[in-house]
């Protein structure tokens, strides 16, 4: 799965929360992007707040989603490693390699999962802010 900073690496964990991390600067700025793209009351008239807040809406929701997928992907990817380890276990009991690499991919999966809930706080925080700022200017579609 491609991603703004490369290549999402589902095998390791690190890189993948590197990548993660890249592709979620869109809701770590999003004060900042709020702050320099929305006018305030008296800048009203100079730049079109339902037009830029539609926009960043349209940002946040293709970044999220992006994201999701990412995520999901690999840990189906890593789901299906898991399930090969189990077969391979089940086989061959004695085999400590297998044991270890299974405990390992088994842990993996584990922290992917989590990230799941990292990111589901991350787009929570991300939406509060932009209703916040923008709920005057523009009211996103209802998801269904």
């Amino acid at each position: 799965m491609a991603a703004p900073g490369g290549v999402l690496n589902c095998e390791d964990f690190s890189l993948f929360q590197e990548v993660l991390k890249v592709m979620r600067t869109i809701d770590d700025r999003i004060v900042h992007s709020l702050n320099t793209t929305v006018p305030t009351a008296s800048f009203s008239g100079k730049v079109d707040a339902t037009q830029t807040c539609k926009e960043l809406y349209e940002s946040l929701m293709e970044a999220h989603l992006s994201r999701d997928k990412a995520i999901k992907s690999c840990i189906k990817e890593t789901s299906a490693v898991v399930s090969q380890l189990r077969e391979e276990r089940a086989k061959d009991s004695d085999n400590l390699s297998v044991i270890k690499q299974l405990r390992k991919e088994q842990t993996k999966l584990k922290l992917m999962q989590s990230e799941l809930n990292v990111e589901e706080v991350v787009n929570d925080r991300s939406l509060k802010v932009f209703n916040e700022r923008c709920r005057i200017h523009y009211t996103p579609p209802k998801i269904k």
